[in-house]
């Protein structure tokens, strides 16, 4: 069988599918990606074969790689899911995806939430769709804002109404955050990676502390402030700066800081006692896994919604990403590795607790088998 996976976003959008990827072609199936153009040099080095949904955008060789931090804005986060992903992005990803499916057929198309394009098209092709929750907190792409951009692509491509977005999820939901963070609903809960080990304290505690891949290079001095804060902990602290930022620039380090451009979670989070991070959704699943807390500056888009989601489960502190400095940095750090853990261990126990990406290949195969030659579809 084959099976299409598409994302709307970064990479973040793609991490939690790529394991039920990979499920699928271990069982035999063929399985491409589509993506933002921009995107798919990383989904091709996961070893993925790739369609890209968009141009590549030329590389600016006179801007520069780190810019001030915008205001945290609600307002614009908003906009941009309303916009770029819901309205503009589901226009243009709904015809790339049209021609993508129509030449390579697929059995099945698996889409990120945030992916309103590739619902538009599987449903004017008749094919079944899994749609994979992707943002933490789940409150970030809002039905009302959804709403009207959705009824303007489905008229726009001839489908009928639906108003209460009954169309969205498509045929099933497929979530790998623990149901005590977000409500799964009817979702088919799955683990992204390995049965979840128990934790255990570090002497000295081990700190990691990462911005993720997009937001790195619109942090401002936040590294600075927070390399400044943590290295006054009795605790060995690892920085993950991302690919495009030399770690040279932060100067010389203690002997217990290590700033690398990239170093891989699955090495760092066992000998990790807190996550320092802009509280994305990947970030604090890995965080949760391993039983961690997480203390995190929220700059954009799902960050603000994971933040106080956690908050209230006190599982996370958030602090101030443009007025934090570091003796407050260093403070709220020290209070997480002082205090229990007893709710991120549940959340650790319930993500250990659900199958793992193997066993969503089933019931995926039984979905594509609706799309099989001879079974009723509607005209494109």
């Amino acid at each position: 069988m084959r099976f299409l996976f598409t994302f709307a976003g970064g990479r973040g959008h793609f991490d939690p599918m790529a394991p039920i990827a990979r499920a699928l072609a271990a069982a035999g199936h063929t399985v491409a990606v589509a993506a933002a153009g921009r995107e798919v040099p990383a989904v091709e080095r996961a070893g993925f074969p790739a369609f890209a949904t968009s141009p590549a955008p030329e590389a600016d060789p006179g801007a520069p790689v780190r810019k001030p931090m915008p205001p945290v804005d609600p307002a614009r986060d908003d906009w941009e899911m309303t916009e770029l992903f819901a309205r503009r992005g589901g226009r243009e990803r709904a015809g790339a995806l049209l021609e993508i499916a129509r030449d390579w057929r697929p059995d099945l198309v698996v889409r990120d939430e945030a992916d309103f394009g590739s619902a538009i098209a599987a449903e004017r092709l008749g094919l079944p769709r899994v749609t994979v929750l992707v943002l933490a907190a789940g409150t970030f792409p809002r039905r009302e804002l959804l709403a009207e951009p959705w009824r303007e692509l489905r008229a726009e491509h001839g489908l009928a109404p639906d108003p209460a977005l009954a169309r969205l999820d498509g045929d099933l939901v497929l979530s790998s955050f623990p149901p005590g963070f977000r409500d799964p609903g009817s979702a088919f809960l799955f683990r992204t990676g390995p049965p979840p080990v128990p934790s255990r304290a570090h002497e000295p505690p081990g700190v990691y502390f990462t911005l993720g891949t997009n937001f790195n290079l619109e942090s401002g001095d936040l590294f600075e402030r927070g390399i400044t804060g943590l290295a006054q902990l009795d605790a060995r602290v690892t920085v993950t700066v991302g690919a495009e930022i030399d770690p040279a620039v932060f100067g010389p380090q203690p002997d217990h800081v290590r700033v690398e451009r990239f170093v891989p979670q699955a090495e760092l989070l066992p000998d990790t006692d807190l996550v320092v991070s802009h509280g994305g959704s990947g970030g604090l699943m890995g965080a949760f896994s391993h039983g961690l807390p997480s203390l995190v500056f929220p700059l954009g888009a799902d960050q603000p919604s994971n933040a106080r989601r956690g908050a209230e489960l006190g599982v996370t502190r958030a602090l101030d990403p443009q007025r934090a400095g570091p003796g407050e940095i260093r403070d709220a750090a020290a209070e997480l590795l002082g205090s229990p853990r007893d709710a991120v261990l549940e959340l650790q126990a319930q993500i250990a607790a659900m199958p793992g990406p193997e066993a969503t290949v089933a019931v995926l195969e039984g979905l594509a088998l609706t799309s099989a030659p001879g079974s009723p579809r509607p005209a494109p």
